[in-house]
């Protein structure tokens, strides 16, 4: 009998399948060990990036008394974002290039599989409760700029000046000495002018395996008006599979996007890797997705991006791409900083 090309193209199918079946037993076993997992392995817990520390005691004491885990993650982070001294989130967050404050959330939730975020979105402090409240009332997930803020308003978000006068004088100083040749007094104390991408990330888990995550930032200062980074997307700042375990990520967002690394990170643990073994596996991945520019002579990258994950049975860890990087959690043993796992050594960091 001759063999068409439906007759090749399904026989083919069906020998892929095959190949793939130990792979998908591997994955189904994982899963279903996961979702097995007796609260005693460690749950419930909460991990974050370093700046979280406050947030995820926070966490960790709700999520004893029985509370959703995003509403758990909202109130730790929450408090970063309510704290004026905390340049990288909420009140007081370093501004754009011109400026304004504009900042940038999403969050996921295990058990209902929902979502809801919010990009440049100004005059709001709490971005990451705007974002819930998209996921909570909305048919979408995503909403930006002055609709987005028009939506905040519409719910009972009041609006404020988020610019604090400690961000505004470290805006001037970098607005300052951009040109030497323009009409503004240069400074002498470039060394002092910040710039970063600081952002914080919050992972939660309950005492039944329940998962949930959140992002939030005021992304990289002196931006261009109207950038987005990672937080605001979900899939690359944050993401959560409630069979799975969660998580999410800070540092250079770009990167982060391109590599979708929270959905990829929750995948690897999908594979049976260890949160610690995901998060490095996704740093891989992203190191190989760089353009040379941003690549020193030896191939290290020029910037820094850190992953936080959970899984669903109470297991953490936490890599980054160099040496030296922290981050803070939460569970019975009380609430901490650890060290992250690191893709390179301090000594192989690309120098100037």
């Amino acid at each position: 009998m001759a063999i068409t090309r439906r007759t090749f193209i399904g026989t083919g199918a069906v020998a892929a399948g095959a190949a793939l079946l130990p792979q998908a037993a591997a994955a189904a076993e994982r899963i279903g060990a996961l979702a097995a997992a007796p609260a005693a392995k460690g749950r419930p817990v909460a991990i974050a990036s370093a700046n979280g520390l406050r947030g995820v005691a926070k966490a960790f004491e709700m999520l004893k008394g029985g509370a959703d885990p995003l509403d758990a993650a909202m109130a730790g982070v929450n408090i970063q974002e309510l704290d004026p001294e905390d340049q990288s989130v909420g009140l007081g967050g370093l501004p754009n290039a011109d400026g304004v404050v504009q900042l940038d959330a999403s969050c996921m939730h295990g058990p209902t599989r929902r979502a809801g975020a919010v990009g440049a979105l100004e005059g709001i402090a709490t971005p990451s409760l705007v974002a819930k409240a998209v996921m909570d009332y909305t048919n979408h997930i995503f909403l930006v700029g002055e609709g987005a803020k028009r939506f905040a308003l519409e719910m009972g978000f009041k609006e404020q000046d988020l610019l604090t006068e400690k961000s505004r004088q470290d805006w001037l100083r970098w607005k300052a000495n951009q040109n030497r040749d323009d009409n503004w007094l240069d400074h002498e104390d470039d060394v002092r002018i910040k710039f970063t991408t600081g952002t914080i990330n919050l992972n939660a888990v309950t005492a039944a395996g329940d998962v949930a995550t959140v992002t939030t930032t005021s992304g990289l200062s002196w931006k261009i008006p109207g950038r987005v980074g990672d937080s605001a997307i979900v899939g690359a700042g944050d993401y959560c599979d409630n069979m799975v375990g969660a998580a999410g990520s800070t540092g250079r967002g770009e990167s982060n996007i391109k590599v979708c690394g929270g959905f990829l990170t929750v995948e690897f643990m999908r594979q049976g890797m260890t949160p610690q073994q995901a998060c490095l596996k996704t740093l891989e991945r992203a190191v190989a997705m760089t353009e040379k520019r941003l690549l020193d002579d030896r191939g290290r990258p020029k910037f820094g991006l850190t992953y936080y994950a959970a899984a669903k049975d109470g297991g953490y860890g936490s890599a980054s791409m160099y040496e030296g990087a922290t981050f803070a959690v939460a569970d019975a043993a009380g609430a901490r900083i650890e060290k992250c796992a690191f893709l390179f050594s301090d000594a192989e960091r690309p120098k100037g």
